[in-house]
């Protein structure tokens, strides 16, 4: 099973010819009020990978709520863990371009009040897996990966939005996931190398945890047991990016889950975050299993590992 530990927006989306300049204002193409949330994003991508899921967060009680809730309901992932604060629903308000690109500012608001306690330790035992974002306070992060750690389960961060990471935090960390702007972020504050091959080499030595660094249209490059891999992105017609990176997220967690290999978790990883392109919308676009699958089959045969001096 999965626990995904994180936060839950309603997204307001724009789209536009182009993203705007700053102190510019331009007419935009459409508006759109969707469920999002990067830890909504993975808990749903992980539901249509073919795995169980529990959701833990907050959302307000406002007429928000409902709304943002509603994607993780209709998947089916199990929202006991979701619990109703005084604060506003946190919302994110998305830019989206007419090549696809976005630009996104969010607001957290009840994701502020999330809590590590929220999820109790039986369900972070041998087993299970925990997957984390940056989206709500990083001392409950840190609080529910240190006690996932103690207790048996797998600890998966993606560490976005980018940030320094606390030492307990990444010392608690199995797995780390960062696109190239969130590596560099880390590689400035560890002092490690800031292109991505280098980034994920340096720091699977030191900590021993598997770093994936995602690279858009050019694909992945993952340092996993003592070995360098790259994996290339398929061609797809993009429509919106939005989400791509959680749906990486949650397939390669979901094929994690289920005890997959490296080489079949990063190429559902990829699968999975290219179909999630070709769709508008964060969670409209998270692709289901049988696709995923189908794609993965193409992609895990061009992945390339060599070992790591």
């Amino acid at each position: 099973m999965i626990i995904v530990f994180g936060s839950i927006n309603l997204d307001l989306v724009a789209r536009t010819e182009r993203l705007p300049q700053p102190g510019e204002t331009i007419a935009g193409i459409s508006f759109a009020m969707l469920p999002g949330g990067k830890g909504a994003n993975q808990a749903i991508a992980a539901r249509r990978a073919g795995a169980d899921v529990a959701m833990a967060g907050a959302v307000g009680t406002d007429l928000f709520a409902a709304a943002a809730l509603s994607g993780l309901v209709a998947a089916g992932v199990d929202v006991t863990w979701v619990r109703h604060d005084a604060a506003p629903t946190g919302v994110a308000l998305i830019h989206v371009d007419a090549s696809g690109q976005n630009a996104i500012t969010v607001i957290p608001g009840a994701n502020a009040n999330v809590l590590a306690a929220m999820v109790p330790d039986v369900a972070l035992g041998p087993g299970n897996l925990l997957v984390m974002q940056l989206e709500v306070p990083v001392d409950a992060v840190c609080d529910i990966a240190s006690r996932a750690r103690q207790c048996g389960a797998r600890v998966v961060l993606n560490a976005a939005p980018a940030r320094a990471l606390p030492a307990p935090l990444l010392a608690a960390v199995d797995v780390l996931i960062v696109n190239a702007i969130e590596a560099a972020t880390l590689a400035a504050a560890l002092g490690l190398p800031d292109a991505p091959e280098g980034f994920a080499s340096a720091l699977h030595r030191r900590h021993g945890c598997a770093v994936i660094v995602t690279l858009g249209p050019r694909g992945v490059i993952a340092a996993v047991d003592r070995s360098l891999c790259t994996a290339s992105a398929p061609s797809v017609d993009v429509i919106d990016t939005t989400g791509a990176g959680d749906a990486f997220v949650g397939a390669l967690a979901a094929a994690l889950d289920r005890r997959a290999g490296w080489t079949r978790a990063i190429a559902e990883g990829v699968a999975a975050g290219s179909l999630a392109c070709t769709v508008a919308g964060a969670q409209a676009g998270l692709p289901v299993a049988a696709a995923i699958r189908r794609l993965a089959a193409e992609i895990a045969p061009t992945l390339i590992a060599q070992p790591l001096n």
